[in-house]
């Protein structure tokens, strides 16, 4: 996908809803979907007070909302970057508040859909005094960056591996997906934006695998790592594995067997095998050499010699590990079990880096690498059809996700190398959005 760069100003002046000095804008009016943009409301009186809507439509249809309200300052200026909004649907300094704390304007709507396809997604913001709108402005997300394509697999392995634009070797990811299933297109197409060779894995829940995540073979993942690492535009020598939730569990459990993989990337791990899903009875979810795996079950949770040999090696992963988790985890206790993982790694005397993103107010769905609406209630589990809650306040979930991006980007360009050289430059300067990183309250 060609991405094309146009100022604020052409898409305003597309729209006639901007009248006099008054004028809301939005720069740059296309970034990716982890970077931040400019939203900013000028011409106004000192001391107006002014509201800012922002809408979105889902990839599902579902019409999306948010709006606040700000006091312009004595240069008659509203800029979401440095300004909190006096009331509204969120309440602090958040460049983007208006985008991840945005509620579905329907009822009965659980979660945000990102467009199918990777398709763009376009927010439309609204300025309005006394009630009445007086410019607007819009926003294009875009899940790809230029030049990036795409190659299918289907047989013995199911997935899609995102390419870099260019014809260097680059550094491969393995991305693997949780309980839900399916492939995990949109993490591998964020990494491969960034410069790196991302196979987004299935391993269940697709046409040509498992319908359930119960007795996967690790082979099948030996074998895409074999693949990966034949690509001609891959560095078969610079190869991480990237997992979150039960793929975070298998990303760990990956990591300690293959001496393949150099880098390890877990979010929202268990640091011990889990039983299958989301089935009846619990099953084993993983084998080796045809033998399931211990998992920790109801008969292993006291039991701790059981316990003890569910847990993953951690301490044979053979490179750098970062391990993200949300303190108020819905789904299971990620906070608790990085904190275990990590625990176990310095009783060893791990010489590798090891790095821990534990986030306060944050949920299961920790760090995600897009700034997207984070509202949810009333969903259900994608497989299971069971409830979920993720756990998490918005804006825990929202404030992950802002000082997450640009610190895994930075650990990955740290860890792996291309053509056998390290990434140069200041990693967290070249990753990290103006004002990502900002706390909010």
């Amino acid at each position: 996908m060609k991405t094309r760069w146009f100022p604020a100003s052409c898409v305003i002046a597309l729209l006639p809803l901007s009248c006099g000095a008054q004028a809301l804008l939005v720069q740059p009016a296309q970034v990716m979907t982890d970077q931040v943009a400019d939203v900013r409301a000028t011409g106004l009186a000192a001391g107006a007070h002014v509201v800012i809507r922002a809408e979105l439509v889902d990839g599902e249809g579902h019409p999306w909302n948010s709006q606040a309200e700000f006091v312009a300052d004595a240069s008659g200026t509203v800029d979401l970057a440095t300004q909190a909004p006096v009331k509204g649907s969120y309440k602090s300094v958040s460049a983007m508040g208006l985008v991840w704390s945005m509620a579905p304007g329907e009822k009965g709507v659980p979660i945000y859909r990102p467009p199918a396809l990777l398709a763009p997604q376009t927010i439309t913001f609204h300025l309005l005094e006394d009630g009445k709108e007086i410019s607007r402005a819009q926003l294009q997300q875009n899940a790809l960056g230029e030049g990036v394509r795409e190659v299918k697999l289907e047989g013995a392995l199911v997935g899609r591996l995102f390419l870099p634009a260019g014809v260097d070797k680059h550094a491969g990811v393995l991305v693997l997906g949780g309980s839900e299933g399916g492939m995990p297109v949109r993490r591998a197409a964020w990494l491969a934006s960034h410069g790196y060779a991302a196979l987004a894995l299935c391993y269940f829940h697709c046409e040509g695998r498992p319908p359930d995540l119960e007795r996967i073979p690790l082979e099948y993942f030996g074998q895409a790592l074999g693949w990966l690492s034949h690509r001609e535009e891959v560095n078969a020598n610079e190869l991480a594995v990237m997992g979150v939730s039960r793929g975070g569990e298998l990303a760990l459990q990956l990591g300690s067997m293959f001496p393949a993989i150099k880098v390890v990337v877990a979010y929202v791990p268990a640091n011990i095998r889990y039983p299958s899903c989301c089935g009846g009875l619990p099953l084993p979810s993983w084998t080796w050499q045809g033998q399931p795996l211990t998992y920790a079950g109801p008969r292993t949770k006291n039991d701790p010699p059981m316990r003890m040999h569910a847990t993953i090696p951690v301490e044979h992963i053979q490179g750098p590990v970062l391990m993200i988790a949300g303190r108020s985890d819905g789904v299971w206790p990620s906070s608790e079990m990085v904190v275990e993982a990590a625990s176990r790694l310095r009783s060893a005397h791990f010489t590798q880096p090891v790095v821990v993103l534990d986030y306060d107010h944050a949920g299961h769905r920790a760090g995600l690498p897009e700034i997207m609406p984070v509202w949810t209630k009333g969903a259900t589990h994608p497989v299971a059809g069971t409830p979920v809650d993720y756990g998490g306040t918005a804006e825990g979930n929202a404030a992950s996700t802002l000082d997450a991006i640009p610190k895994v980007l930075d650990f990955l360009r740290s860890s792996l190398k291309v053509n056998g050289e390290p990434a140069s430059g200041d990693a967290v300067k070249a990753a990290k959005p103006a004002e990502a990183s900002k706390p909010m309250d």
